[in-house]
């Protein structure tokens, strides 16, 4: 596997020089910040992204993500016009020679949390969701914005878009996943580009929207939808495993063959529908880091993976979820599995 990191761009305090130094370290999983959603990247703006990457002796093997609009999302008229754009962009990125793209399907908001910097016992803190807390919570208020959230629309259109979900049933979505994907994997076929789906995060309803990539069943639906190699997921042991009705194992055999990247971190279930990240662990969390490990390497799996949003440990402070201490122990600690069962 290809060990890889999230890096955030020139702003980023987590920096290429200090990423090179975890060992083993081989990706970069980055994109272009600047640019709105749906609009076409630049093949010059990706060139410069991977230069800058390659001076300090690193690859961008991942980009994450190309945001799908949101008209495409919704299904509307207008999604075509979108949609060209985001083959281009996929164009772009191949002629670039970066092959592999992670996206999602999540409406209006990425990953959701109810506390950014909840404490852990050993001192640390960490992202948790807590569903009571988040039922409390009004989206449009702008009491709550985490990393990953589109921020662009202003609150009136943020409401007539949150409206119009109300009316989009999960079965609906789905179908708009897959006239999407329908455009636009033919054209990840001619250039060589894996499309990697992020499962929703958490993996059920929040603010009454529908969440459709979230257990074994969506996923097998999806990649049967529109059977191609090229139409794969990204596996990420936080989101699927936040549920604890999803069995990981069952989930990695379901898409042998269509796994195009990895997310690992683990949580700690601390209720019902709700959870706390915790270090990579396994004597931590409540998921088989080991286990999976195992899984994905029986099933061949030798792509990139990267350590997923770590806890906040010995001081630092910065992006949630994305310091560099936890995330380069958790590199490491996944390496040494991943070592030991291999040699």
């Amino acid at each position: 596997m290809e060990m890889s990191f999230r890096w955030y761009g020139d702003e980023d305090p987590v920096t290429l020089d200090k990423i090179r130094q975890i060992p083993d370290m081989i990706g970069i999983v980055s994109a272009i910040y600047d640019i709105p959603a749906g609009e076409i990247w630049p093949y010059e703006e990706i060139v410069k992204l991977k230069e800058k990457v390659e001076k300090h002796g690193l690859k961008v093997n991942v980009i994450e993500s190309v945001p799908v609009h949101e008209e495409i999302k919704m299904g509307l008229d207008t999604r075509d016009k979108w949609i060209e754009n985001y083959k281009q962009t996929i164009r772009n990125l191949s002629n670039a020679g970066i092959y592999t793209v992670c996206y999602n399907f999540m409406p209006v908001f990425d990953w959701t949390r109810s506390e950014l910097d909840a404490p852990l016992p050993d001192g640390s803190n960490s992202l948790k969701y807590d569903e009571a807390t988040v039922k409390n919570l009004d989206p449009l208020s702008g009491e709550l914005t985490l990393p990953g959230w589109d921020l662009s629309f202003q609150t009136d259109e943020l409401e007539k878009i949150m409206e119009r979900y109300q009316t989009i049933s999960e079965v609906q979505l789905m179908d708009n996943l897959v006239y999407f994907l329908e455009k636009v994997i033919p054209i990840a076929e001619e250039e060589g580009v894996l499309m990697a789906i992020h499962p929703d995060d958490p993996p059920w309803p929040i603010f009454g929207l529908p969440r459709i990539i979230k257990n074994k069943n969506s996923v097998k639906h999806m990649l049967e939808a529109v059977d191609s190699p090229n139409n794969g997921i990204t596996f990420c042991t936080g989101s699927y495993g936040a549920d604890p009705k999803n069995d990981l194992l069952k989930i990695i055999e379901a898409a042998k063959g269509r796994i195009h990247f990895v997310h690992a971190r683990n949580v700690k279930w601390t209720g019902e529908l709700s959870f706390q990240e915790t270090s990579h662990s396994v004597n931590e969390g409540s998921l088989d880091m080991i286990g999976v490990m195992k899984k994905l390497i029986e099933v061949g799996y030798e792509g990139p993976i990267r350590p997923d949003h770590g806890r906040m440990i010995w001081g630092e402070t910065g992006r949630p979820g994305y310091g560099l201490y936890d995330r380069a122990l958790g590199a490491t600690y996944l390496n040494g599995i991943i070592d030991t069962i291999k040699k």
